[in-house]
Parts: C-alpha cells; sequence; structure tokens
C-alpha cells in the first residue's frame, strides 16, 4: 500500500483515469490523455504513478481489444462485442476513478500489463 493520499495525488491520480474519455473527442486520447497526465505528474507522487500506468494499461488493452473485435465484424459477432467492450471501459474508468478519489489503488481486470 502506497500510504495516506494527500487531496492533490487523489486528484491527479483520478486524473489519468478520466483523461481516457478524451478519445471520446480526439483521436488517440484514450492513451494520450493518462499518458499527459501520467507523465507530468508521475515524479511528483508515486499514487499518481501507480494509476497512471495502471490507466495507460488498461487503455492500451481496450485499443488491443477494439481491434480483434473490429476484425470480427466481418462474422458479424464483433459488433456487439464492441458494444459491449465501450460499456465495459466506461464503467471500469469511472470505478478506478473514485477509487482514486478515495485513496485506494486499483487494478483493473483483463489488463495486458506491458507499462510495469
Amino acid at each position: 500500500m502506497l500510504g495516506v493520499q494527500s487531496k492533490s495525488a487523489r486528484n491527479w491520480a483520478m486524473a489519468c483515469h478520466f483523461a481516457a474519455f478524451s478519445g471520446y473527442l480526439i483521436p488517440f486520447g484514450w492513451v494520450l490523455g493518462p499518458l499527459l497526465v501520467w507523465l507530468l505528474k508521475r515524479h511528483d507522487h508515486s499514487f499518481v504513478n501507480y494509476h497512471g500506468k495502471e490507466s495507460l494499461n488498461f487503455q492500451i488493452s481496450v485499443i488491443i481489444y477494439a481491434m480483434i473485435f473490429g476484425l470480427l465484424c466481418f462474422v458479424l459477432i464483433g459488433f456487439p462485442l464492441l458494444f459491449i467492450l465501450a460499456v465495459v471501459q466506461i464503467v471500469l474508468v469511472i470505478i478506478a476513478s473514485i477509487k482514486a478519489s478515495n485513496g485506494m489503488l486499483y487494478r483493473y481486470p483483463l489488463t495486458i500489463r506491458l507499462i510495469k
């Protein structure tokens, strides 16, 4: 555990997760948003470093899953899988943001851990 977190650290950790929603507005925002917050604040707080890496790993995993499901659209099963993936992404980002806001660590399920 990383101990008791300051309000600033909790807010930046929460921003690492919420920044992923920028992907709905700008291309590659799912990764660029969390990456930007993480790069700016990772050295200031170990809590932000943890949540930034977790958010990036999850968003990269979602992109990989989306590409696979996109290919499955040729056999029609990909369409419902992409919809389910989008809903799961939104729900898990909100849960992770709430956990970060409360000063808790959170690990996304089914995440490929590329950034250690």
